[in-house]
Parts: C-alpha cells; structure tokens; sequence
C-alpha cells in the first residue's frame, strides 16, 4: 500500500472532505461504495469523521458549516505558505472565501475560488500531511479541475500554483495533465458535458476494485448514476452523486496483459 507520512509537493492535491446534513447517513453510503471505515474524532472537531483504508486516512466527512450550504466535495492543494499562497489567489484574479487559520496545531488552511469560480483549498501542513494513503482502492487516484474557461483557469493555476501542462492523446483537446515538479499530479479541462449552468469545480476519482459493484452499492443506498460505468483508455470509470449531491467518480485501472 504506496502512504505517505511527509508534507506533500506545494501544488499537489493533499486532501478532500465532504460536508454534508447528516454524517451518519454519509458514512452509511459512502462504506459500501468506497469501502471505507471510519473514524469520528469527536465533539472538540466537530464530528469531522475520517475515512480510512486500513487505518490510513484518505478523506472526510464532516457535517455543514452553514445552513443552505451546499455539499461537494473539496479539493485541498498542498502549500508551504498558506498565507502567501491567498495572497498569489487574490492577485491572479482568484477569491479567498475563508482566510487563512489554524487548524488545532494539525496545520493552516484555506478556502477559496479561482478566476473562474471553481472552489478548492489549501492546506499547508503542520501535524497532520493530508492525504496518507494513494494509487490504492479507497484512496484518491485522479482529480480534475473542470473549467469554465480552460484558457483562464490554465493560467490562474501556473500563476498561484506553478502547474505545467501537457495534452493527453486521446482526451478532448481542450483536456491537459497538470504537473508539480515534473510529476503528473491530476487534469484540467472544460466540463465534459456537465449540464448548462455548471460552474467550474473540481471532481475527485475513488479507486475501487470493481467499479460496477460501487455502482450498485451507490443505487441501493440512494445515489445517483450520472454517467453509466464505461471502459475508457484510462481505465473503467463511473459518475456518481451521492444522496446530498455531492459529484464524484470511482475508477479501477486496466489490467495489465
């Protein structure tokens, strides 16, 4: 199992959670789907529940922070300077919606909008590294940032962030790899068919071991199928919705020969 127990690459997507109206409920389908368990870390963090493989954490889940808000899941972006890194958002165009504070010695986050409306995080690690478990079912495997406008957003990310691109033979061309140091670290592109109206957001993939057993566990506990599982050249994959609307997508590579 590839984990990781040192600050992530500054640039790197490092963590993602979930608000949602009710966690128990959250946990309830997102085990069968995932394969998850999970881990309340009490009533001083507000209930924030970890999701684990193994005892790993890969994600959370936590209730809503205010009454409307909506549930999507958020993509954290690793920084060395959380503090300079708002201040980088703000000049290229972008929005800090929450500033920069401490997370109980863990480390110092933010959240906020790129120049295309898109809402990520930052998180800047102290204690506590984000993500620690990778490349295995269960964890985060791939993320996309789904643009609006790609020129923009292309732009906003090298400037705040230092991304290069590359395009991906067999993608929309509109579709690129980003990459941190030299290391291909997720995609950005237009909203692939998303419907009319939808903002620019990033989309997180699940590794999972078989990506139509996921399917069905998502229907039976009351998730929605928004694009059917397909073979595609990067792998068997499907979206999905959770019962509070929050987008994802589980994913399983092609068998090697």
């Amino acid at each position: 199992m590839p984990v990781r127990d040192t600050p992530w690459p500054a640039g790197t997507p490092c963590w993602l959670d979930l608000a949602v109206p009710d966690v128990a409920a959250a946990t309830a389908f997102y085990g069968p789907v995932v394969g998850w368990t999970f881990v309340d870390t009490g009533e001083e963090f507000g209930h924030y529940t970890m999701c684990q493989v193994g005892d790993r954490s890969a994600a959370a889940i936590g209730p809503l922070q205010a009454p409307g808000q909506p549930s999507f899941w958020t993509v954290y972006l690793a920084s060395d300077d959380a503090d300079g890194t708002a201040k980088l958002i703000a000049e290229h165009g972008g929005t800090v919606l929450a500033e920069p504070f401490d997370v109980a010695g863990f480390g110092r986050m933010l959240i906020a909008q790129d120049s295309t409306g898109g809402t990520f995080g930052v998180w800047q690690a102290r204690g506590e590294v984000g993500i620690e478990v990778y490349n295995e079912p269960g964890s985060l495997v791939w993320e996309d940032a789904r643009m609006t406008d790609v020129v923009a957003g292309k732009r906003f990310y090298g400037d705040v962030f230092g991304y290069t691109y590359e395009a991906v033979p067999g993608a929309p061309e509109d579709y690129f790899t980003f990459e941190v140091d030299g290391e291909v670290a997720g995609g950005i592109g237009g909203l692939m068919g998303a419907p009319e109206g939808v903002p620019s957001h990033w989309i997180a993939y699940f590794g999972v071991p078989d990506v139509d057993a996921s399917v069905d566990a998502a229907v039976r506990g009351g998730g929605i199928v928004a694009r059917e599982a397909e073979d595609t050249p990067f792998g068997r994959m499907a979206t999905l919705v959770d019962p509070f609307g929050a987008v994802f997508c589980v994913h399983r590579e092609v068998p090697e020969d």
